[in-house]
């Protein structure tokens, strides 16, 4: 309920501050944002698309399927002007690219292993192969931090990389690996599949989710369709916490799950929403440190170089 108020507070604050935002424009401005597959932490954008926020706030969005691994460069090169993935974007940001976060949805995910029913022990991972979207995505981090819990060499497990949750979740289910790395509702799916839920390892390491990630040119030349692309996902979010039974349908049609999948993972949804649109500082810095296992990078680091939420209600 509290989160339920501060984004209804932040919605009011938008309209305020920035009428022409909320009321659009005569003239639609054209953007584009990376996806790579259908995905829960995604369903802002489905919401604001659908629901005609983007266009409300005078924008004209196309949605590019587009793996995680490429989505840095296409930013920087202007093949798109967003995309989602905030670890994806950090580290790019950190190898030198001119990215920046601007938006941050999530407080959690609940990323889940999920495996064949003949999986009983972490060992039993032993020579099988793991699916996930991509190499430093956040299923593949999470992975890494798993084996070194269960003291399992990577090596000996082998990744397939799937471009997205939709992917890897197809993947498993041809029999091509002996696990996946998913988000809700692909684990339960996989499930009724003949799958099971091997292990929660989303709580096993802070990494940023899912939210919005610019290029500094973006932020610097074109602030304003920044701002209407922030506010738009804003309404969109405060549109799902409204909506439970359209959201939950939507949900339903989207992934093709039962009804009563759909509310669970309704109620999923709404536990990972932050309040706010930010990323805490907390888990910036946890993050760099999780780069530091491969890259090295200077102590001292600040990881509010690779923030700007100056276009969200309050500013800095």
């Amino acid at each position: 309920m509290r989160q339920a108020k501060s984004w209804t507070r932040v919605l009011v604050v938008i309209t305020l501050l920035f009428p022409t935002v909320i009321h659009g424009a005569e003239i639609a401005q054209k953007i584009r944002i990376g996806l790579p597959s259908l995905a829960l932490t995604y369903m802002p954008f489905y919401v604001a698309q659908e629901k005609g926020f983007l266009k409300k706030v005078g924008l004209e969005a196309e949605y590019i399927q587009m793996n995680t691994g490429i989505q840095p460069q296409a930013l920087v090169n202007g093949n798109i002007n967003f995309f989602p993935s905030l670890s994806t974007g950090i580290s790019a940001a950190v190898a030198g690219l001119p990215l920046v976060v601007v938006l941050n949805f999530y407080n959690i995910t609940p990323w889940m292993l999920v495996t064949n029913k003949d999986i009983n022990k972490p060992q039993d991972l032993l020579g099988k192969k793991i699916a996930v979207s991509g190499i430093r995505t956040t299923g593949h981090q999470l992975m890494t931090a798993w084996f070194k819990k269960f003291e399992i060499n990577e090596k000996e497990v082998g990744f397939i990389m799937t471009g997205g949750t939709a992917g890897s979740f197809a993947t498993l289910a041809s029999g091509q690996v002996a696990g996946a790395v998913l988000t809700p509702p692909y684990d339960d799916k996989a499930v009724t599949k003949g799958f099971k839920k091997f292990m929660l390892i989303g709580d096993l390491i802070d990494i940023p989710t899912s939210g919005l990630i610019a290029s500094r040119a973006e932020v610097t030349n074109n602030r304003d369709r920044v701002q209407k692309t922030i506010a738009a996902l804003f309404e969109a979010i405060g549109w799902i916490r409204a909506n439970r039974p359209d959201t939950a349908k939507m949900i339903a049609d989207k992934f093709q799950i039962t009804p009563t999948e759909a509310n669970g993972t309704y109620e999923t949804l709404l536990s990972m929403f932050n309040k706010d649109g930010r990323l805490p500082a907390k888990v910036a810095r946890g993050y760099l440190d999780l780069l530091r296992q491969e890259r090295p990078l200077p102590a001292d680091l600040d990881p509010q170089r690779f923030v700007d939420f100056s276009m969200l209600p309050g500013g800095r």
